[in-house]
């Protein structure tokens, strides 16, 4: 795990999700576990692509994912992305996860992550993205 830098902040927008791990999200020393924090990012990273293509979307890719610090049972985990590419039937969002952790005054990044997401027809195949309104 990578340190903590201390002057980092989280985005200046709101998250795409919110979450507060419990006790059954964490191994037997309460650090939470790590497919807990990648579904958490890949339901913001979706709901961020289905406001894009304006529809159903699909995961098909995780292409980067950093675990810089744990988190733990009661944090406030907020999962912020922004689309970085535009394909023609993709999309990929970058995703960074922040926690607050109680008697700490500010959040710390604990997690990021490059997803890519496809959209899907309702035929479920792919389609193209349709243009930015």
């Amino acid at each position: 795990m990578s340190e903590p830098d201390s002057s980092a902040t989280p985005p200046n927008y709101e998250p795409a999700l919110r979450a507060i791990p419990m006790p059954s999200d964490a191994n037997q020393s309460g650090d939470i576990f790590g497919g807990w924090v990648l579904s958490q990012m890949d339901l913001a990273g979706g709901s961020i692509a289905a406001r894009r293509v304006r529809g159903r979307c699909a995961t098909v890719a995780i292409t980067a994912m950093t675990f810089h610090q744990p988190i733990f049972v009661g944090d406030e985990v907020s999962c912020y992305g922004e689309i970085v590419r535009v394909g023609r039937t993709s999309l990929t969002v970058k995703l960074q996860s922040w926690a607050r952790r109680w008697g700490r005054s500010g959040p710390i990044k604990v997690t990021e992550g490059l997803f890519t997401y496809v959209a899907l027809g309702a035929d479920r195949k792919p389609r193209l993205v349709p243009p930015e309104t």
